[in-house]
């Protein structure tokens, strides 16, 4: 056919996944001759920058909006604007919707996922799922006429829009747990951070001064659907945006007009209850939907958002010739090298199931931190692949790490650090300083297993060597965390 493209790499998906592993495969490649081809549904991109090391494998990072055309002048990475729509794996190509045909050698799957709309609500022009840039820039339009909100979920994304949405005057927050943010902290930090709820912070002072470059996507239909050297052609219908990433707030004003400061209405957390229905009013009641909760209570809103979480984004129109294996959770199941069950096809990021024995203190969660560590895996992998070279899992699976904010805190996760997987043979020690910090350690036989760290603490890099090296700190006991004793130094 005379539309058929061919390359060495092709990446499914324009998200922080697939964005890294174009871009590690770009310094891999030894011959330039290796063409890598990256098929994402939409001209912009996530990209990682401002990387700063905290220890041997936790870093923290910025996710940044860009132009799929930086990849190519700057990876000489080429972009097709297409979607994915069948695998023929027998023969190493995939069709798009477009009709185009494109041969691989190896194919990476970054599709990531899509928010898990609660089902009470699909359909509903007033419920809003919160994932990508898309839905904030939605949701963004429609607070300015709204003057009461339920969010519904619990995780970083749930927290933020609490915690960050201005100028509500009422904000009623439904999780199923019995303490907020529970997906990464406890009950004693969600203490913690209940006192920055519900108030005006003047301390923070006005919303800050966004300097990054961000970049819109055009609307135009007319416009040419390649970038690189790839034929072009227009690709209409539905896009899946790629995940926010961390601290994705500071990019958005979430604040109503004339608003400088966060929380200035009424939160109220509805615990452990989930939303049983969801009804439009008519057009002469104050607020269009009424929310029924489990527990029998009733909220009249403007808006519902729903953060509830994420699945696998694998539904692709024409399927797989060879069906993959998947994972309980619905993602593709893949190997340490992040091979899948198909024949040159691996997967990174949200849309895969990590399916090798995990080491002691790691833990799949789908989190940009482990999208960028998956897609630079993969990334390697298929570049010894095709020298022939035998390589080794990378060093940053052999403990969970993340670094995300949350209330205006840095959040630092190690290890297991709610005692996942210790079925509660584990003892806890904890610090607190209202408004300052909040550290926990997870000990078994005196050896650490996990920490959490809110705050400047600066203890990540020796939490991070003692949950490596399993040092027994039983001699210690609880003067590890005497605030009169620089463990850091110590242990140094």
């Amino acid at each position: 056919m005379s539309d058929d493209l061919c390359c060495t790499y092709l990446i499914v998906g324009g998200g922080i996944a697939g964005v890294t592993c174009a871009e590690t495969l770009a310094l891999l490649r030894t011959n330039p001759t290796e063409r890598i081809l990256l098929l994402n549904e939409s001209s912009l991109v996530k990209a990682v920058t401002n990387v700063v090391p905290l220890g041997k494998v936790l870093n923290r990072f910025d996710v940044e909006e860009k132009d799929a055309q930086e990849l190519t002048t700057n990876s000489q990475v080429d972009v097709l604007l297409d979607q994915l729509d069948t695998i023929v794996s027998e023969h190493h190509y995939v069709r798009t919707v477009a009709g185009r045909c494109i041969k691989y050698r190896f194919l990476c799957l970054c599709t990531g996922a899509r928010p898990n709309i609660i089902d009470k609500a699909k359909g509903n022009p007033n419920v809003i799922g919160i994932r990508d840039t898309e839905s904030v820039q939605q949701f963004q339009k429609r607070i300015h006429t709204a003057s009461r909100l339920v969010v519904v979920g619990n995780g970083g994304i749930a927290s933020e829009l609490v915690y960050e949405v201005g100028g509500m005057e009422e904000i009623h927050w439904v999780i199923k747990d019995a303490y907020i943010s529970s997906t990464f902290v406890d009950s004693g930090a969600a203490t913690f951070f209940r006192e920055r709820l519900g108030k005006k912070d003047k301390d923070e002072g006005a919303k800050p001064i966004y300097k990054r470059m961000r970049y819109v996507e055009e609307k135009n239909e007319e416009e040419a659907a390649t970038i690189g050297d790839a034929d072009s052609s227009c690709v209409a219908g539905n896009k899946r945006g790629a995940a926010l990433g961390p601290d994705w707030h500071r990019a958005f004003d979430i604040r109503k007009h004339g608003e400088n400061f966060p929380n200035t209405g009424k939160v109220t957390v509805h615990h452990s209850v989930e939303i049983e229905a969801i009804n439009d009013r008519s057009n002469g009641e104050k607020f269009p939907l009424l929310v029924r909760l489990t527990d029998g209570t009733e909220i009249e809103c403007d808006l519902v958002v729903s953060a509830t979480g994420v699945v696998p984004a694998i539904s692709w129109e024409g399927g797989c010739d060879c069906p993959f294996k998947l994972g309980p959770d619905g993602g593709l199941f893949v190997d340490w090298s992040m091979r899948t069950s198909v024949k040159d096809v691996y997967a990174a990021g949200d849309v895969c199931y990590a399916g090798w024995e995990h080491a002691p203190h790691w833990f799949q969660m789908r989190l940009w931190t482990q999208a960028r560590q998956m897609g630079a895996m993969a990334a390697r992998s298929m570049a010894a692949r095709r020298a022939g070279e035998e390589i080794y899992q990378d060093f940053c699976f052999e403990m969970f790490n993340h670094v995300t904010t949350l209330f205006g805190y840095q959040v630092v996760l190690l290890g297991r650090y709610n005692g996942q997987g210790l079925n509660d043979k584990y003892e806890v020690l904890l610090r607190m300083t209202p408004g300052l910090e909040y550290i926990k350690f997870v000990l078994v036989n005196g050896r650490l297993q996990g920490a959490l760290l809110v705050g400047e603490t600066g203890l990540e890099e020796t939490c991070e060597n003692l949950i490596l090296n399993q040092l027994d700190l039983s001699p210690y006991g609880e003067e590890l965390l005497n605030p009169d004793i620089d463990i850091e130094d110590y242990f140094d």
